[in-house]
């Protein structure tokens, strides 16, 4: 029997309050929703940037409008029984009331249980919103989210290492000010230092998401054994499952024009292999 809405919050809320790290993929429609699901992932998130690159345009830079976020969310959450959050970007306003009404469209439209709101503003000539700017978008993020008639995690997000801006102290006092603004969890993509995390999440009480890529330590991605080590709680992948299914299909495409073969095919899911994931309706 499909899971309800508040169920689906409870269960999602669930999962940041055990012990131990959950690795949250990001789909970037019904599809690839439909196939994590059948993987036996327990709970999804959407890719800004996997939206942005499905449309043909450039993440980052408002080309996706809150519609249309919200409508790729829905369908996602539409295509599974797991708990849906998405990635809000900026909450596609700066000033707070904006904010917060996406939060209301994100629990009350598009069956999502979970979404980040971060404090970037998509100008190039001022990244980062003011400490204070910032805290009330995140205040009005979480006033809307209690609101709503069923759980709903607010992750807040500071983006500073993303932005040029790599001042972990700046970026822990955000996170900490987002925390005392009632956020339910805390992520500040761009950070890859092991030792760095470790800091961030002794610095807050608050469950800690990372997300999935190149360490500075190490030169590899961290395993999910080390992040949970380190004091993180939920992992993403942001746009990594989507980059890698691009570059096979661009790898495919290059093969085809410049050799003339076709052997990226042997490596190819089987066409019952993909039915196989969607569904009968």
């Amino acid at each position: 029997m499909p899971l309800d809405i508040a169920e689906k919050g409870r269960r999602f809320k669930a999962l940041h309050e055990r012990a131990g790290a959950f690795v949250i993929p990001n789909p970037w429609d019904a599809g690839t929703a439909r196939m994590l699901t059948s993987v036996g992932f327990e709970a999804l998130t959407t890719t800004s940037a996997g939206l942005a690159f499905s449309l043909g345009r450039k993440d980052g830079v408002g080309l996706v409008t809150r519609d249309q976020t919200l409508a790729n969310a829905k369908a996602i959450a539409d295509a599974t029984d797991l708990p849906v959050a998405a990635d809000l970007e900026n909450g596609f306003a700066d000033d707070p009331r904006s904010v917060a009404e996406t939060i209301r469209l994100a629990g009350e439209r598009a069956g999502l249980v979970g979404g980040s709101i971060e404090d970037a503003t998509g100008n190039p000539q001022r990244p980062i919103y003011d400490l204070g700017l910032a805290v009330e978008r995140i205040a009005a993020a979480v006033e809307a989210a209690r609101a709503l008639p069923v759980q709903f995690v607010l992750v807040a997000r500071a983006e500073n290492f993303l932005h040029g801006r790599p001042d972990l102290d700046d970026t822990i006092r955000r996170l900490q000010a987002f925390e005392a603004a009632g956020a339910d969890a805390l992520y500040a993509p761009g950070v890859t230092a092991l030792h760095d995390i470790r800091t961030l999440c002794a610095a807050v009480h608050k469950p800690v998401n990372a997300l999935v890529s190149v360490s500075a330590d190490t030169g590899r991605p961290l395993t999910v054994g080390e992040l949970a080590d380190a004091g993180v709680r939920r992992i993403s992948l942001g746009s990594a499952l989507s980059r890698a299914a691009l570059g096979a299909f661009i790898r495919a495409a290059r093969e085809i024009k410049t050799q003339g073969t076709f052997t990226f095919a042997t490596e190819a899911m089987p066409f019952a292999d993909a039915n196989g994931f969607m569904s009968d309706t």
